[in-house]
């Protein structure tokens, strides 16, 4: 799908506020408040939008640990791949799972209460997880950037 420049102010706005009104968003795009609602109704059909989410404060909840993770697996085929990946989205502390290139496997963002629970996480259940060969961890000290809204041409 091609995006003119009303679809990405459209999409501009929207992350910076995902409650922003039909009418105030139309006007802040030069449009009136039905088209511009097509439009934002597309955007949802054709898959650009995927959703919408609220951002919440990980220390108010009490999750106050934040952990990056490698992972390398023993095989790396298909099958063991999927298995990896299909566990890991069952995970609720998983928060991020993604293969990558190089020396490791997969890289995991991770969210838990405590180190105690980090601990509990790593042994009763990553490293029961078949197939996974090492474990690399940093701790995250202090979140110097973490981008919500994309950049839009």
């Amino acid at each position: 799908m091609k995006l003119d420049q009303i679809d990405r102010k459209i999409l501009r706005h929207l992350q910076e506020n995902a409650r922003i009104t039909n009418a105030d968003l139309a006007e802040k795009v030069g449009l009136s408040p039905t088209p511009c609602l097509r439009r934002l109704r597309r955007l949802e059909a054709d898959g650009v939008i995927k959703g919408y989410r609220t951002e919440i404060n990980k220390e108010a909840i009490g999750i106050s640990v934040t952990v990056l993770l490698y992972v390398k697996l023993e095989k790396e085929d298909d099958t063991s791949l999927r298995a990896f990946e299909q566990k890991m989205k069952e995970e609720p502390a998983v928060m991020q799972c993604v293969l990558v290139t190089g020396k490791f496997d997969y890289f995991l963002c991770v969210v838990v209460p405590t180190l105690t629970s980090y601990e509990s996480f790593l042994s009763e259940t990553l490293l029961k997880v078949a197939n996974v060969a090492t474990v690399e961890s940093s701790f995250i000290l202090r979140e110097v950037s973490n981008k919500k809204v994309l950049p839009m041409t």
